[in-house]
This record gives structure tokens, C-alpha cells and sequence, in this order.
């Protein structure tokens, strides 16, 4: 059978086909049409690899291919033709991971999709499709894969014409609440609420001084090459696809800050590390959403941000932990603080005496490392040794800080940083394993040496200290982590994909514990430690697109969702493996990592919009440092406010 047959047999025998055609030889005005497609802008759901991106499939290159991760549906790709288009033809040219239930969509915002032809009898090679549509963005939304891979194109070719106009002429609504978000000594950042029009925005012209001087496709914007201590005015207008404007917003005016990079390079809400491609976003303006997590920060900051000891030093207080000052809280203190930049005047400042607090606070094992307790006199006590996860995210946010404010001032933070990723690779990784051990007091004779906790596999991390050093090894121990986890779901939670608090037998064949090991006779359970992983480890898979991690997050996102039956207050806190619950109530700790992987699901839209809105609705306990914290930085995640150093 032909590749063109092939097409022709599954186009004929579609009964949900909305406006498809059969077809029998391109016509003579299909032939007038021309190819609008080819080295146009593509995005995608998913990606198996960074060689196999969006872009392969509209390169004109039969040799070049797309391909979404495997084994995953809904995926999508689309086109984005640049301006609305009369569309009368898609040719799909499949490799040997092709759809066999999919449609072709337009749009004309990239938002609202309309159906033009739909199969589910699609057998793959050549799909030529004669349609009728019209819009600017063309999207091939695959429903189920014709084979246990994913959906693979080695071109995606579509037809048809431009121009003529459409008759419409009602400008968008003029976009509301502009406002200045942040700056730094060269740059400033704007955000607004959305436009609404009949057929749809396609963007803001972005204009500085009275001159236009950008197009942005989202709701926020960072002006940068400003000078220092200079004021700027800025008003925005929105465009429909027909070219109709709005009118102006309102004007506001930002002063760039002194000269001597005092200011963040990354100032909160900048959004300048776009996430992987097809990662949800809660509903809602972006300036929206951003503003939430500010307020939340805001809230979070007065409950737990302290100077309780002097000496300059900031502090994050532990209420609910077993000491008043722990190295959890000061690296997630620092995280936070290095993020929040922009949107908090005196983030620095906090940051430098969490740091100044750290350095007085070495472990008495590693001095590069941070004592993981202090007792209400901010003294070290219980061993004054160290604890992984501490470590991880102080190392992390020191990375943050060096993009932030760079490191000519008190601390240089680019070299504290790498000390500290050093320290953390010389004693809290086993070398015989490549897995994080518990922390620098755990050593080769310890019965703990071959066990690790799933909540301080943070990949994202790895990344940026590979990065940071130059180390390879640091992609090897990424990738360990990563292979033991699919491995623990494969193998004790295939149903739900649920890891355990701690793992034991990493020397041989990591398993969950049996019963207590370390903290608790559900050590082996989804507990206390482990209701972190569904944003550690969507965390990597929104930020990077990694298949393993895409692969790991969805796993659990798919069951949650199904488990709950998509109501956020369901999820109880703590599950054993076979996802049983533990405790039937209700704690952020637990509910709210579960939108970071709802995130990397096409279908879960309004799965991460009830998530999200369960976090609205629950205020910052002020007694739990732990589930604020946590919380806190689901927002900032789920908000596309998370970058990688």
C-alpha cells in the first residue's frame, strides 16, 4: 500500500471527521495553496530528546523527526504560521510511532482550538488531509499512539493562504492592572492582566517612553540594556489576529536601580527560563497568579524569617521540628529568598544572614558543610554533623544568588557554592552506590551507609552543580537517581508510583525499608519525607523536559488524580505503596506537590486547577515551617517561577 493510500484509507473511514474531505488527488486549488508551515515557530507537549524538538518536523528535512516521550497520552505539536491563515491542507508524514486517534485543531490565540478532522483509525506513514480551517496556530493533538512508544513526525506540512483579511475589526479589551514587578540596575520587569477579544489576542505591543519597542506573547516583560538610575514610563496595548489594537493601559513609571549590580539579574516574575514545552500553567493572568505567590511569600516571611540570636544573622525558625533551627529550613530559606528577589526589596540582605548564619554553623564533620540543629541559643547540638537535604538546597541557593547579585560583594557566592557541592560529593554520596547518603555522619561502617532518603534526590539540583563545577560525575549520580526511582515504581508501586520515605539495600537492589529505619515504622510508606517527591521530581521533569522525570511525575499524577477522582481535598495524608491511606486528613505538605506534577499532563488542566485552588484557600500555618515552606515553593514552581542555576 502507498503512503498516499495509507492516508486516503484511514481519511475515509472517519465518521467524527468535522469538515474533512476525502481524498482522492490534490485538486487544482490545493495545488495554488502554498506551504505555510515549513521553518515556522513549533512547540510541543513533550520530547523524547532535545534532538528530536518541535522545530524537526517543520524544517522541510524528511530526515528530521519530532517525538514526544513515550508511552504517554494525550501529546501534542503545533505550528505557529505567524499571522491567521485560510488553511485547506495538512500533510503528516509519520514515522514508525504514529497516532492513531488525533485530530488537526486550529486557533487563532494559541488558546481556544477548534476541530477541523479527527480519526480513530489513523495506520501511520502519510496522512494527506484535505480540510477547511482558519487560524493562526495549527496543532495535531494526538489521543492514542498507534504503538507502546509515543507520537513521532518527520514532517508536519500545512496549506493554504494568508492575507484577504477576515472582516474583523473589534479591537481587544484594553489590558488592565500594568504594573512594575521588578528591577535591577539595567533592566525592569512588567507584568498585567489579560485582554480579551472576539477571535483572539495574539499579543502586547510592550511600549517604553511613548515608542513601542517589543511584542510579547505572555501577560509579563523584562526590559533590559537600561541604564542605571534612570526612569522609564511603559503603557501596553494588546493585537488581535486581524491587527486590531487596544488601547493603552495604564502608564506606569519604574526607576532602574544604582550602578554595581546590586539589583537581581532574575527579579521575581521575570519568567526568563521558559519551562519544557507543554507544562500547564494554574488558569488565570500570569501577573495573577505571581501576585498570589507574593502574597503568600509575604505571609510565610512574617511567620518564619527571623534574628533571633544576633550577630547579623538571619534565621528560619523550625516550630515544628525537633529543634528550633534546622538545616532544612535555612537551605529552603535561602531558596526562597534567592527567588523572591525583585519582589522583595530586602531579599539580600535576608539572604547574606542566612548565609552569615550558615557559615557560623559548620558541621564538625566537614567544615564546608552546615550543622544540621540548633538548639533557642542558635548553638549546634545533637553531633553538630550535617543533613543532606540542608546541604542540597543551601549549595542551590548559593548558585542563585551568584545569577542574582553576583559575587564581588561580602560573599562570594559562586565559590561558596562550589565548596559546598565538593563537600556534598566527598561525604554525603556513597561512591560505591552514586546515591546521596543521609548526611556526613553516615560513613562506610554505619549501618545507614546503604540507604538514602527519596526526598533528597533533588535532580534539578544535580544539574545545576554539574553545571556549576564541570564535574561530570554529576550526571552519573543524576542518573542513578533517576533509574532507582523508575525502577521502585516499576517494581513495589506499579499501580501508583509512589516511592518510599527511605531506601535500603542501595548497594544491591534498592527496595523500600521494611518498617522503621531511621524515623518511623512507615519508613517504607509514602510519609512524612516522601510527600516531597511529586515536586522534586516534577520540579526536573517542568524545567528540563526530561523523559525519565516526565515519565516518573505523570506516573504519579496519573493515579492521584484517578485516586481522588480529581477532588484536590481528597488527598490524604500518607499512602502506602499499593496507595492505600494512611491518614485520611488533609496537609499541604501532601496536597500541594501533587500540582507540580499535574503540571506535566496535557489533560490535568483542571486537575492542577483544583490543586491550585486548595493552596489559595489554605492559609500559611504559622506553627508548620515544614508544609508553608513546602507549599511556598509549589507555588513558585507551578507558577513557572522556578529556574535552574
Amino acid at each position: 500500500m502507498s503512503y498516499l493510500l495509507r492516508g486516503l484509507a484511514a481519511a475515509a473511514v472517519v465518521t467524527a471527521a468535522l469538515v474533512a474531505q476525502p481524498i482522492f488527488a490534490p485538486s487544482a486549488s490545493m495545488a495554488a495553496d502554498s506551504l505555510l508551515s515549513q521553518g515556522k515557530p513549533a512547540t510541543a507537549s513533550s520530547v523524547e530528546s532535545s534532538s528530536l524538538d518541535a522545530a524537526k518536523a517543520v524544517d522541510g528535512n524528511s530526515s528530521t523527526r519530532w517525538a514526544s516521550a513515550e508511552g504517554h497520552d494525550p501529546e501534542w505539536i503545533r505550528v505557529d504560521l505567524g499571522a491567521t491563515a485560510t488553511i485547506s491542507r495538512v500533510k503528516l508524514n509519520w514515522e514508525a510511532a504514529y497516532g492513531k486517534s488525533y485530530k488537526i485543531q486550529t486557533s487563532a490565540d494559541g488558546s481556544a482550538w477548534t476541530d477541523a478532522y479527527s480519526t480513530t483509525t489513523g495506520n501511520g506513514a502519510i496522512d494527506d488531509l484535505t480540510l477547511s480551517g482558519s487560524g493562526r496556530y495549527v496543532r495535531v493533538y494526538g489521543t492514542a499512539r498507534g504503538t507502546s512508544y509515543g507520537y513521532s513526525l518527520y514532517d508536519l506540512e500545512v496549506y493554504g493562504t494568508t492575507g484577504g483579511g477576515t472582516g474583523d475589526t473589534t479591537p481587544p479589551s484594553t489590558p488592565g492592572s500594568l504594573a512594575v514587578i521588578g528591577t535591577t540596575s539595567n533592566s525592569v520587569s512588567l507584568s498585567w492582566n489579560a485582554s480579551t477579544d472576539n477571535v483572539g489576542v495574539t499579543g502586547y505591543a510592550v511600549s517604553r517612553n511613548g515608542t513601542e519597542i517589543a511584542t510579547a506573547t505572555g501577560t509579563t516583560f523584562t526590559d533590559t540594556g537600561r541604564a542605571a538610575s534612570t526612569s522609564y514610563t511603559y503603557t501596553v496595548k494588546a493585537r488581535d489576529a486581524a491587527g486590531n489594537t487596544s488601547g493603552a493601559s495604564n502608564t506606569v513609571t519604574a526607576t532602574t536601580q544604582a550602578g554595581g549590580g546590586s539589583g537581581p539579574g532574575v527579579p521575581f516574575g521575570s519568567h526568563q527560563f521558559p519551562y519544557a514545552a507543554g507544562m500547564l500553567t494554574p488558569s488565570g493572568s500570569q501577573a495573577t497568579l505571581d501576585q498570589k505567590v507574593v502574597d503568600y511569600y509575604n505571609s510565610w516571611k512574617s511567620a518564619f524569617v527571623k534574628q533571633n540570636c544576633g550577630n547579623g544573622w538571619y534565621q528560619i525558625i523550625s516550630p515544628d521540628a525537633d529543634h528550633p533551627y534546622v538545616a532544612e529550613a535555612q537551605g529552603y530559606g535561602m531558596v526562597i529568598t534567592a527567588t523572591m528577589a525583585g519582589a522583595d526589596p530586602n531579599a539580600k540582605t535576608i539572604f547574606d544572614g542566612l548565609v552569615k548564619y550558615m557559615l557560623a554553623h559548620p558541621s564538625v564533620n566537614n567544615a564546608d558543610l552546615l550543622a544540621a540543629e540548633q538548639d533557642t541559643s542558635c548553638k549546634s547540638v545533637n553531633g553538630s554533623d550535617s543533613a543532606t537535604d540542608g546541604d542540597m538546597d543551601v549549595a542551590y541557593g548559593l548558585l542563585m544568588a551568584d545569577k542574582q547579585w553576583g559575587s564581588t560583594g561580602t560573599y562570594n557566592y559562586k565559590q561558596l557554592a562550589v565548596k559546598h557541592i565538593n563537600a556534598i560529593k566527598a561525604s554525603e554520596i556513597n561512591p560505591n552506590t552514586n546515591l546521596l547518603t543521609f548526611g556526613d555522619w553516615s560513613t562506610s561502617g554505619d549501618s545507614t551507609y546503604n540507604m538514602s532518603r527519596t526526598s533528597d534526590w533533588m535532580i534539578d539540583h544535580f544539574r545545576a552543580f554539574k553545571a556549576a563545577t564541570g564535574n561530570s560525575a554529576w550526571d552519573t549520580i543524576r542518573a542513578k537517581h533517576q533509574t532507582v526511582t523508575t525502577s521502585l515504581q516499576a517494581n513495589y508501586a506499579s499501580a501508583t508510583g509512589l516511592l518510599p520515605d527511605f531506601v535500603i539495600n542501595t548497594n544491591s537492589s534498592p527496595k523500600p525499608a521494611a518498617g522503621q529505619v531511621l524515623e518511623d515504622p512507615n519508613d517504607g510508606q509514602f510519609w512524612w519525607n516522601a510527600c516531597r517527591d511529586p515536586w522534586r521530581i516534577g520540579a526536573d521533569a517542568v524545567t528540563s523536559g526530561d523523559s525519565a522525570s516526565l515519565a516518573s511525575a505523570r506516573k504519579l499524577n496519573t493515579w492521584i488524580k484517578s485516586k481522588t477522582g480529581g477532588n484536590a481535598s481528597s488527598i490524604a495524608t500518607g499512602y502506602k505503596l499499593n496507595g492505600t491511606a494512611i491518614d485520611s486528613s488533609s496537609d499541604a505538605a501532601f496536597f500541594a506537590p501533587f500540582a507540580v506534577t499535574a503540571m506535566t499532563d496535557s489533560g490535568s488542566q483542571a486537575w492542577l486547577d483544583a490543586i491550585w485552588n486548595k493552596m489559595l484557600t489554605t492559609p500559611v500555618d504559622t506553627s508548620s515551617y515544614y508544609a508553608a515552606s513546602i507549599q511556598l515553593q509549589v507555588m513558585i514552581t507551578v507558577t513557572h517561577n522556578h529556574w535552574v542555576p
